[in-house]
């Protein structure tokens, strides 16, 4: 038996085919899970995000005809915010009808290659392989390959797909990558790969591991403005949370305040320490809400941890 017929045969015993996304062939529900499980774990999408989200978005015509705050608010929680805004624009772009190519598909904001060989792969059958980062690290141990160079991992994915099983192929890689071939103590054993592999005698040596960065730490102040009972808020437009509502922040001690205490929220390149502080503020808000009109807001988690502090709870006097 070639490798190829390993890996097909390997799927069809202990492949994951419970999963929702691999009970359909709707291009939408595919790449919805496709975007949400980028740098989240299936478990977490799974239990938490993926139906909500297509009870309220049944369809991709469904996201495109609704405003960008319903959709981060169905996001909300789950991180990487630009997801949810590259979803709402390409629904609007693509009219809610997603392209059957996938050169047509990478054009589409926040779809890259291995993103439109997978809605193809796996909504259209068609023969393309994909590489996301399970299937990168099986592919760097299996050829024995110590750097992760995109050019020649396409070239091994296309040597080693089954073109007349794309579907079953791609879907097993990932599952390989997730659940034998892992980043540490990989299970060689039971792999089906493991009978050719170059990489086996080593696998965590492939590819070499790159010494992160220190995390760096940046410490901040929340403005917390209050006026008549209600918080002041604003939407937000820079990169990392644009379109979420929340407090001003601010790099300086902001004069005449009143600390109401600390959170901190680790974020994928740094770690935000920030300090909520009652205070009058000559800085422009977007608008005042109560409680109850912010649980409707897209908020992002930060900013949900400030409200849940004890001295946020309920409802807080103007400052003096």
């Amino acid at each position: 038996m070639n490798v190829k017929e390993a890996i097909y045969e390997w799927y069809q015993k202990h492949g994951r085919h419970d999963l929702p996304w691999r009970q359909t062939n709707d291009a939408y529900k595919i790449y919805l899970s496709e975007i949400m499980l980028q740098q989240t774990q299936v478990k977490t999408v799974l239990e938490r995000f993926y139906f909500p989200f297509l009870e309220r978005f049944p369809t991709l015509n469904s996201v495109a005809e609704a405003p960008l705050d319903d959709v981060l608010k169905m996001w909300e929680g789950l991180g990487y915010y630009t997801r949810a805004k590259n979803l709402h624009h390409t629904a609007i772009t693509c009219n809610g009808v997603l392209p059957y190519n996938p050169e047509e598909l990478g054009g589409l904001k926040g779809i890259g290659k291995s993103t439109a060989h997978a809605i193809c792969s796996f909504a259209y059958h068609q023969a393309l392989p994909i590489l996301d980062a399970n299937v990168k690290r099986v592919l760097c141990r299996y050829f024995a390959l110590s750097v992760k160079d995109e050019k020649v991992l396409w070239e091994k994915a296309w040597k080693l797909l089954h073109v007349h099983y794309p579907y079953e192929h791609n879907q097993a890689m990932m599952d390989i990558g997730a659940m034998i071939c892992t980043p540490k103590n990989p299970n060689c054993l039971a792999c089906p790969l493991s009978f050719s592999c170059k990489g086996k005698e080593k696998p965590e040596g492939y590819p070499l591991a790159i010494k992160k960065a220190k995390v760096p730490t940046k410490k901040r102040f929340a403005l917390v403005i209050v006026k008549e009972g209600k918080l002041g808020l604003i939407q937000r437009n820079e990169r990392l949370l644009h379109g979420l509502w929340g407090f001003i922040q601010v790099d300086v001690y902001p004069s005449n305040a009143k600390s109401l205490g600390s959170v901190s929220h680790t974020y994928s390149h740094f770690k935000l320490q920030l300090e909520a502080m009652q205070c009058e503020s000559l800085e422009k808000v977007d608008g005042y809400f109560t409680n109850e009109e912010i649980a409707k807001l897209a908020l992002s988690t930060v900013d949900k941890k400030i409200l849940a502090l004890p001295a946020m709870m309920g409802n807080i006097p103007p400052t003096s």
